[in-house]
């Protein structure tokens, strides 16, 4: 079956332009938004979406502000309030007949526990977190921050890129192909590549994370308390999906956000990291599918 996919732009309430991919499909299934998390874009979820269209979902997915080819806040608003409010405003912009799933993965769950702060929790007809939980284990958190904010001035050859990528995920085979890094680098005037997101990202709500302990745990104490508020309203069917090697997500924030969200069902994908999607799409694939058909 041929996909039919249509790229937007969804404009947000202060003037922000996203980009957007709509997978069309006629079928009475209810639309899935996914949300990638940071330093990605859109297109880290190209197969899943595909996957899900496959099965008969309408499915959106688009870059958050600051990421992607959607514009970069000039005044750096990327707290979580403005982020959940994007995804309002993507939810309202497509006229949605049904209440839509939401799958979000690392900041896209963050993004999505944000709107039950902002909006009614029936705006959800599903939701399901990837890799995230309000309570995070700091020290992931701090490895994840440390790796967006080094190599501020690029890289020289997407080879290079891939080296440092290939670190970081030392439990992912190494792409032999790297034209897919030109979907999270952009080649710079000087020759150098650089990420595809806005620095200012990092610089304005998580650089703390990675510098000194202290203040760094107190803006991470403040972000999970904001989140813990958000999971605590959600009443919509909830999946969490936890990364076997994840050293963001343990067994015991998992714990912790069972008693915010008893209802949930959780589920471990083996053999991948934070990046579950990605280190093992076909059973992330299924372990959502699965879920989708029994709840909506």
């Amino acid at each position: 079956m041929k996909t039919a996919m249509t790229t937007v732009s969804v404009p947000t309430r202060d003037g922000i332009m996203l980009t957007a991919d709509y997978y069309h499909h006629d079928s009475d299934h209810p639309a899935v938004i996914l949300l990638h998390g940071g330093g990605q874009s859109r297109h880290a979820w190209r197969t899943s979406a595909s996957r899900l269209h496959e099965r008969g979902y309408p499915v959106i997915v688009y870059d958050a502000r600051g990421h992607g080819d959607s514009d970069w806040s000039a005044d750096g608003r990327y707290e979580i309030e403005h982020l959940a409010d994007d995804l309002l405003a993507v939810r309202e912009h497509f006229e949605l007949d049904r209440a839509p799933a939401v799958v979000g993965a690392s900041l896209g769950g963050m993004t999505i526990l944000g709107t039950h702060l902002l909006a009614p929790p029936d705006l959800w007809g599903a939701v399901v977190l990837v890799d995230v939980t309000p309570r995070m284990e700091f020290a992931g958190a701090r490895r994840i921050v440390s790796f967006m904010s080094a190599h501020p001035d690029g890289f020289a050859s997407l080879d290079s890129a891939a080296d440092v990528i290939a670190a970081y995920n030392p439990h992912r085979e190494r792409p032999v192909r790297l034209e897919g890094l030109r979907k999270v680098l952009r080649h710079r005037d000087d020759g150098r590549w650089v990420w595809r997101w806005d620095p200012a990202f990092i610089a304005t709500r998580f650089d703390a994370i990675h510098g000194d302990p202290a203040d760094g745990a107190d803006q991470f104490e403040s972000l999970v308390d904001t989140l813990r508020l958000g999971a605590g309203r959600i009443t919509a069917p909830t999946l969490l999906v936890r990364g076997g090697l994840s050293d963001l997500v343990s067994h015991d924030t998992v714990a912790e956000f069972l008693d915010l969200v008893p209802h949930a069902e959780t589920v471990d994908i083996a053999g991948t990291g934070h990046m579950v999607a990605g280190d093992d799409n076909d059973a992330f694939t299924a372990a959502v599918v699965d879920f989708l058909r029994r709840t909506l």
